[in-house]
């Protein structure tokens, strides 16, 4: 993952502008949901993750320095943490969530530890 958890890895392949929504999501240990919203935003680049059935019906947000590639031609995003990771994250909730500094914040310091497990 990136240094800056909000901004995509060089590596990623991703190009700004691109419509990720409808994505298909990879965890390292299989697929947990389908891309719903994202944001391009400098600084405060994510994916909004519609986890479906998985982990009854959540949506969960990633930052953008959680993605490991971008297979535009499978229409798939690989990120660099497993299910239980994801699954574990504090809930999205989009009508509390978008724009809150706070949860920014504490989403952030999440998958910052992350990497650091």
């Amino acid at each position: 993952m990136s240094d800056n958890i909000w901004g995509y890895q060089p590596t990623a392949g991703y190009v700004a502008g691109t419509d990720l929504i409808g994505y298909k999501v990879e965890a390292t240990d299989g697929s947990i949901g389908k891309v719903d919203k994202h944001s391009d935003d400098v600084n405060s680049s994510y994916l909004v993750v519609d986890t479906g059935v998985w982990i009854f019906g959540k949506h969960v947000l990633l930052p953008a320095g959680t993605v490991q590639s971008v297979d535009e031609a499978e229409r798939k995003i690989y990120v660099a943490l497993t299910k239980d990771q994801i699954k574990d994250s504090p809930e999205f909730d989009k009508d509390k969530h978008v724009g809150d500094a706070g949860y920014h914040d504490q989403i952030g310091g999440y998958y910052q530890n992350q990497r650091r497990a």
